[in-house]
């Protein structure tokens, strides 16, 4: 499979301008742009730490759905397309989406076994220490720092509070950063940014 297209183009509304840092930056609704303060709740995607669990969605132009739970394997799918193993399910996406699931390397010696990415997507894996993750959907990225905002973006589709830096991913890409009630009026997520551009940093 080498299917290495671009990602289509997509629309935000409703979003309150800050300003501009290294592109445009916008937080989503908040009545009043608050003095800028790091937020302490994201974990460094870089730290490299065994209890930071990673889970990563791309939604593919292709129509498919790409579920991957591990983070060298979701970079160098961005980059060239390709999954070297990988566990298909044709139609099981919530519109009739094909389905495939990035397995790493130590769980294809038993695919007996559901891998990690078949947990998250299932819904039979909860997060309960760090947690970093991000999903491709429309061109754009959506970051996460914590399940929770994850869990409740899976339901919805959506994210409440936002606050997003247009052409700051690593090809220009918007990124959109997944705030809470707790950390929307905390300003610029900066640890949060952190861990984004600290995880393009894997080799």
């Amino acid at each position: 499979m080498r299917e290495n297209k671009r990602f289509l183009p997509y629309v935000l509304t409703s979003v309150l301008a800050l300003g501009v840092m290294s592109g445009c930056a916008t937080q989503s609704n908040t009545a009043k742009a608050p003095e800028s303060k790091p937020a302490t709740t994201a974990p460094a995607a870089q730290t490299a730490t065994a209890s930071t669990q990673n889970y990563f969605l791309v939604f593919h132009e292709n129509g498919r759905i790409y579920p991957i739970a591990d983070a060298k394997n979701y970079l160098a799918f961005l980059d060239v397309g390709e999954l070297i193993y990988t566990r298909t399910r044709v139609g099981a996406g919530p519109e009739g989406e094909t389905v495939v699931f990035g397995i790493q390397k130590k769980e294809a010696d038993d695919l007996n076994k559901p891998s990690l990415a078949e947990q998250f997507y299932d819904g039979k894996k909860e997060v309960t220490g760090p947690f970093y993750g991000e999903v491709m959907r429309d061109g754009r990225f959506y970051v996460f720092g914590e399940w929770k905002d994850f869990k409740d973006y899976l339901d919805h589709k959506e994210v409440t509070f936002t606050f997003t830096e247009i052409g700051t991913g690593p090809k220009g890409e918007t990124v959109i950063y997944a705030l809470n009630k707790k950390t929307k009026d905390e300003g610029r997520p900066v640890a949060l940014i952190e861990s984004f551009k600290q995880l393009r940093q894997i080799k």
